[in-house]
């Protein structure tokens, strides 16, 4: 009535305890997207010429990556409300990230970076913050 199964199942038992893949912890993966956020931050951050702000970001992704970051030296040549629009959206997917691992010094960075950018946008003398 029924064909038999004649080749082996792709599946896992439960109780099959074997590791042949390496696997990361979520708060290892969260950590390498979080650098990967504020490292992408960093580069645009370079872009408009923040050097305070981006050696705060750096010091952020070398302590997650435990090496320093590589510095962005290209120009895109994008407008200044462009960079910071794109540099807020970043910061802001860096917060969500640092607040899910929380980590804290991310979290803070990540808010005070949107802060200014926003402050940017709407002509707000506060872009001088850190």
């Amino acid at each position: 009535m029924y064909e038999p199964i004649r080749t082996k199942s792709v599946h896992r038992m439960a109780d099959d305890t074997r590791n042949d893949i390496p696997h990361r912890s979520r708060g290892e993966e969260l950590d390498i997207q979080l650098a990967g956020h504020l490292a992408a931050l960093l580069a645009v951050t370079d872009e408009l010429g923040e050097t305070a702000a981006g050696e705060l970001i750096a010091r952020q992704v070398a302590r997650l990556r435990g090496a320093p970051p590589a510095r962005h030296a290209g120009l895109s040549g994008a407008p200044a409300e462009a960079l910071h629009r794109k540099a807020h959206a970043l910061a802001g997917r860096a917060l969500v990230v640092a607040a899910s691992r929380a980590d804290t010094a991310a979290a803070i960075l990540a808010a005070e970076r949107m802060d200014a950018h926003a402050a940017a946008l709407s002509g707000d003398p506060l872009v001088a913050a850190p």
